[in-house]
C-alpha cells in the first residue's frame, strides 16, 4: 500500500479521534507508525486463527530475559516519561505510545552510533568523486523524482556499506589464512609444514 502525500490532508481528525488514536494529524510520523499497529491488530484479531501457532521470529532465552535493565523500571513513573521524552527529541527518535520501547531504541542508538569508535569513525572526513545520480539506474519507479532520487542516494550508500562489509570480511580471511596457512620449514627434519 503506497501513501501518496496527497491523503494524508485527507485524513480528518474526526477519524483519529473515533479510533482514539494519541497523536494529532500535525505528528505524521507517529499517527501512521501508530495506524500501522492498529491495522495489524485488527487483521490479528479477525484472523485469530490463522496467527495462533505462528512462532515469533526470535525468541529471547531466560538468561537475556533476565538480565535485561529495563524489566525493573516503572514505566509509569511521570519523571521516567518526561525523561525518556526529552532523550527521544534530543536524539531524533520517533515517539511511540510505549515509553519502554522507545527506551530501547535509544540504547541501540547510543550502542551503534555513540561509542567512541562510532563517533571517530564518523568524524573522518570521507572524500570521493562527485556522483551523477542521473546515470544511476534506480530499478523501479515510485512516480516521484524526489523519491526516486532518494531511493537512488539510498542504494549508493547501501553498496557502500557493502564496500565495507566486504573488505572486513576480506581482511578477517587474510587474517585467518596467515594463521592457518602459514607453513614453517624446519630444515633439520627436511620437509616443510609445523
Amino acid at each position: 500500500m503506497i501513501l501518496k502525500l496527497h491523503f494524508w490532508r485527507n485524513v480528518p481528525s474526526s477519524y483519529l479521534q473515533d479510533v482514539n488514536c494519541p497523536f494529532s494529524a500535525q505528528e505524521r510520523q507517529e499517527t501512521v507508525d501508530w495506524l500501522l499497529g492498529l491495522a495489524v491488530r485488527f487483521e490479528y484479531g479477525d484472523n485469530v486463527e490463522k496467527y495462533r501457532n505462528c512462532k515469533p521470529l526470535t525468541e529471547a532465552s531466560d538468561a537475556q530475559k533476565s538480565v535485561d535493565p529495563l524489566i525493573n523500571l516503572d514505566s509509569n513513573n511521570p519523571d521516567f516519561k518526561a525523561g525518556v521524552l526529552a532523550l527521544a527529541n534530543l536524539l531524533k527518535i520517533q515517539r511511540h505510545e510505549d515509553y519502554l520501547v522507545m527506551l530501547k531504541a535509544i540504547r541501540i542508538l547510543i550502542q551503534e552510533r555513540l561509542t567512541p569508535d562510532a563517533i571517530a569513525k564518523a568524524s573522518q572526513a570521507k572524500e570521493g568523486l562527485p556522483v551523477a545520480l542521473d546515470k544511476h539506474i534506480l530499478g523501479f519507479d515510485t512516480g516521484d523524482a524526489t523519491l526516486n532520487e532518494a531511493a537512488r542516494v539510498l542504494r549508493l550508500l547501501h553498496i557502500e556499506e557493502l564496500r565495507e562489509l566486504q573488505t572486513n570480511i576480506n581482511e578477517a580471511i587474510v587474517a585467518v589464512q596467515a594463521i592457518i596457512a602459514d607453513p614453517k620449514t624446519d630444515h633439520r627434519l627436511g620437509k616443510v609444514g609445523r
